[in-house]
């Protein structure tokens, strides 16, 4: 099977089960997928299973064909590309150093001069080139989300993984990193999968949705038929409507009664 999917996975944290035998995917090269679901309901946790930071106790995350579980641990890292929601580093670092480890990081570290442009190009795309000089630690939590993004668009990989990318972002930035996150995953080929809150910018950016709820993949598919679904009420405990906005794009609202 082409593209990345979920087989038959289980996962507990002690006596806790999030996941008792999802499935999940295909999800496709050269297009987003956007992971919706409310907080608690196993995003994140399902990110770490398919980057294999945590191990399911059944079933299997493959990879065109690929059990990615077979990978030594730096083929599944250059495979799998996974921002985590919390950016750290430290604090004695600047964003150049930083996006430069993540361009070095599987690939030894002699720097050379194609690296440096490589990296400043990076920086300079993310409309961060301006904090290149700057310390990790002098950032605020939307500058760091915007270079947490850079240092994974840094790496060539076949999947890329990001959670809630957008969370700590102004509107503005917020619809510049899903743009640049798009012409990525589209122009590399590769795929993509970002978990977002806002269903709007999910509608917007999204060339397919995984609604995730109660450890269950309640829905995936194309935006318009997901966000039609009932589940999605049911997940969110809301009420939703979707309708065409003046770009013809897909406006939800929600409302509580």
């Amino acid at each position: 099977m082409r593209g990345l999917c979920a087989e038959g996975v289980s996962f507990s944290y002690g006596s806790r089960q999030i996941f008792n035998q999802i499935d999940v995917g295909p999800i496709s090269r050269g297009e987003l997928t956007v992971l919706i679901g409310p907080n608690a309901s196993g995003k994140s946790t399902l990110f770490r299973l398919i980057a294999g930071l945590l191990q399911n106790s059944s079933g299997k995350v493959v990879l065109e064909g690929q059990n990615l579980a077979a990978l030594s641990l730096k083929e599944r890292l250059n495979r799998v590309c996974f921002m985590p929601q919390f950016f750290t580093a430290n604090a004695a670092l600047t964003v150049f150093d930083v996006v430069m480890m993540a361009h070095k990081q599987l690939k030894g570290w002699r720097v050379t001069e194609a690296d440096m442009v490589v990296v400043g190009n990076v920086l300079e795309t993310a409309g961060i080139g301006h904090l290149a000089e700057a310390y990790v630690s002098e950032l605020s939590g939307g500058q760091s989300q915007m270079v947490s993004v850079a240092q994974a668009l840094v790496r060539s990989s076949d999947v890329y993984l990001f959670d809630e990318p957008t969370s700590a972002l102004d509107l503005r930035h917020q619809l510049d990193v899903l743009d640049q996150i798009r012409s990525a995953i589209v122009g590399r080929n590769a795929i993509g999968v970002v978990a977002l809150h806002d269903l709007n910018l999910a509608a917007r950016f999204a060339d397919r949705l995984i609604l995730l709820g109660d450890g269950q993949i309640r829905a995936q598919g194309h935006p318009i038929d997901v966000l039609s679904k009932p589940e999605i009420a049911e997940t969110y405990g809301v009420y939703l409507e979707t309708a065409a906005g003046p770009r013809d794009e897909i406006v939800v609202h929600a409302y509580t009664s």
